[in-house]
Formats: structure tokens, C-alpha cells, sequence
């Protein structure tokens, strides 16, 4: 899902929003159907069958963007959008070198605001995520429902069984197949973000296609980190190279934004962090806890205030803090600095930051997070 992005919630526009996108990986691959039910008890099947006939009922959709492209029927604001997204995707295999293969070549509007909608959840006193497990996949930290009422039913359920947890559900307007697809047309363009701006519209692409090129089971941090950092670094090429002035000046303001958004919530999940950690009895954890969350909340309207002349962008997720949200953002932001410095490093050649990220992946998990830290120092 920008690095941090897609929210749309009151106040946020399209994908320049705030939530992680990239949720729901490879979950209705129709071929893998029996192995996944069979792994799964009775009471998972209604989710892998929504999960699967979601996905395919997406792919069905899906009309080839040529077609598109050459029928004097389609709209004139939809053509231009479906042009830049191929010269975008054409950029994403000449110069960043991504998977050239289907994904992304065919078009479908799904009639929503969403293509899923994600749950998340943590406990009161923790930063860390509850995971669901899958086959292939590994545990992540998030479920995903294609349709909202699903998902706000499963939310109400698991509150009702853990009433100590903390959860959110947000809509996610794109995610990856990682590839798995690509036999039955590819992940498709949608109505969901097409219409974001040009740099967004161009980060959910490169976002999207580096999941395709690698992918460590049980790791959402190290995978998100990885396509958040291709995706900074690719639409800054992109701008640099195909942008007008006003265009390249209006992300890099976002993207300020988005960085002291960042700054601000790591330095409160920090705070909270060493009280839930701490000696404190759990009620005075608590009573810590909302002192911390009022105090980020005030620092916020400071900043919002004092330097981004009153942009509510974020009023939403401020809103509607808390554990669940906080750990989430942490899972996409942490370590996109240490692949950019990976990056780096390799000189700014595609091919060989790829080779070490897949060499990264294959590693235990504890060593991957070793080596990469100790890279970035």
C-alpha cells in the first residue's frame, strides 16, 4: 500500500492519503483455492471464498487498456489517464527496471471508492499487531474484506471476543497479487486511484510492481519498506524526468508533510512504547496512555498550524488514533530508509538493489532485519 498511503477518509483525497495500501497479497489466487481451504478450518472457508470470487470478479471486470485506448467511446479524461498510466508503466520497466508483464495493462472500474477494505487490530496496552496466518503468505498483520460491510462485521466479531483490543478499518484502493495473476490478465489499473495525481498515480504503480520482484513470507515491515522505497526513489525520477515544475514542487510539499506526519507518530509510538513496556501497574498505563495521545493530538494542531497554513489532510487519522493505527504506520515507515540507503549503495543500479533485497528475503528474519540495519549505519 505511498509509502503510507491510501486513506480515504474525511478530509484526505485519493491515494495522497495516510493508510497503507498494498494489503491484501496474493489472498484469491483461484488456483491455490483447494490448497488454501483445506488448510483452513470450517470457519475461515466464507473468507477465502469471498476473498477468491472478489479477485476474480475484479479480474473479470478488467477490459485491455489498447482497447481502451482506441475506442472513440471512451471518455476523453479517462483516455488521458489511461495514457499516462501506460508511459508510467513503460517507465516502470525501461528505467526502474520492474516486472514487464500484464499487470497493469487492462482497466476496470469496480463501481466503488475501494478495491478492499483492511482490519486491523492491537491490544490496549501494545504496539504490536494481532496476525492472521496464510498459506503461501505467511502472517500478516492486517485482514482484508472486498466488501466494508464484511469487514466492520468482522471488526464488531473479534471486539466481541477481545474486548481489550483496539481496531480500524480503512478502505485500501490497490494491492498486489505479487505476480500470481499475471496468467489471468494481471493485477488491473482501477477506478480506485487512477484519477489520484500524476506522482501518486505513478508511486502506487512502482509500489505495486516491487512487490512483484520480492516478497519475504511473515515480514510485512521488510516487504512494505521495500516497495515504499522504490516508490520514493522512482517517482522522483519520474518527476525529475517528465514533469512540469508545479507538478514536482506539489509532491515535494507532500512528501514534507508526509515525512513530519512520520516523524510525529514515531516519536509517540516511541513514548508509548516505554510505558507499555514499563514498571507502571496497567491502570496507570492507561492513564499514561491518554496523556500521550492527547499530547500527540495538541502537537499536531501546532504543526498544522504553525506550518502547513491549517491543511486538514490528517485531521481524520488523528481523529481516530490508536494503537491499531500507530503500529501499522510503524510497519511502513520504519525501514524505507534503510533499503533507500541500500539503495544507494548498490550506486542507483535497479537491478543489483533488487538482487540484494531477494538476497536479503531469503535470509531468517532476524538476520534480514540484522544486515539491513546494519547497512543503513
Amino acid at each position: 500500500m505511498n509509502t503510507v498511503p491510501s486513506q480515504e477518509l474525511p478530509g484526505s483525497s485519493g491515494s495522497s492519503g495516510y493508510w497503507p495500501r498494498p494489503v491484501l497479497k496474493a489472498q484469491a489466487w483461484a488456483a491455490a483455492l483447494s490448497v488454501l481451504l483445506a488448510a483452513s478450518g470450517c470457519s475461515e472457508m466464507a473468507y477465502w471464498r469471498q476473498s477468491v470470487s472478489g479477485h476474480l470478479q475484479m479480474l473479470a471486470a478488467a477490459k485491455p487498456v489498447s482497447d481502451l485506448l482506441a475506442d472513440p467511446a471512451t471518455p476523453a479524461k479517462l483516455r488521458e489517464r489511461l495514457a499516462l498510466s501506460q508511459q508510467l508503466r513503460d517507465y516502470a520497466v525501461v528505467k526502474l527496471h520492474l516486472p514487464d508483464n500484464a499487470s497493469y495493462r487492462r482497466y476496470a472500474d469496480l463501481g466503488r471508492s475501494a478495491a478492499v477494505w483492511n482490519v486491523v487490530a492491537a491490544p490496549a496496552l501494545s504496539l504490536t499487531l494481532q496476525t492472521w496466518c496464510f498459506p503461501v503468505l505467511g502472517c500478516v498483520g492486517y485482514r482484508g474484506y472486498f466488501e466494508r460491510e464484511a469487514a466492520q462485521a468482522f471488526a464488531r466479531e473479534l471486539k466481541a471476543q477481545q474486548p481489550d483490543l483496539e481496531l480500524m478499518v480503512y478502505p485500501v484502493p490497490a494491492y498486489s497479487s505479487l505476480g500470481w495473476s499475471n496468467a489471468l490478465g494481471g493485477d488491473p489499473l482501477l477506478n480506485t486511484f487512477l484519477n489520484d495525481s500524476e506522482a501518486d498515480l505513478a508511486g502506487l504503480l512502482f509500489h505495486e510492481l516491487a512487490h512483484q520482484v520480492a516478497y519475504a513470507a511473515d515480514d510485512t515491515a521488510f516487504n512494505e519498506a521495500f516497495a515504499s522505497a522504490v516508490e520514493r526513489r522512482g517517482v522522483q525520477a519520474w518527476l525529475r524526468a517528465h514533469a512540469q515544475p508545479e507538478a514536482g514542487e506539489a509532491y515535494r510539499r507532500r512528501q514534507l508533510r508526509r515525512e513530519q506526519f512520520r516523524a510525529l507518530t514515531a516519536l509517540y509510538r516511541a513514548k508509548l512504547g516505554a510505558v507499555y513496556t514499563g514498571p507502571l501497574s496497567d491502570a496507570d498505563k492507561r492513564s499514561a496512555k491518554s496523556v500521550l495521545m492527547q499530547a500527540m493530538r495538541q502537537d499536531y494542531a501546532r504543526l498544522k498550524a504553525d506550518q502547513w497554513g491549517g491543511d486538514t489532510a490528517y485531521d481524520a487519522w488523528f481523529e481516530r488514533a490508536n494503537n491499531a493505527s500507530l503500529a501499522i504506520m510503524g510497519a511502513y515507515a520504519d525501514l524505507t530508509p534503510a533499503f533507500e540507503n541500500l539503495l544507494d549503495r548498490q550506486g542507483g543500479d535497479w537491478p543489483r538493489f533488487y538482487a540484494e533485497v531477494q538476497r536479503l528475503a531469503q535470509l531468517p528474519k532476524s538476520q534480514r532485519l540484522e544486515r539491513l540495519s546494519a547497512g543503513d549505519k
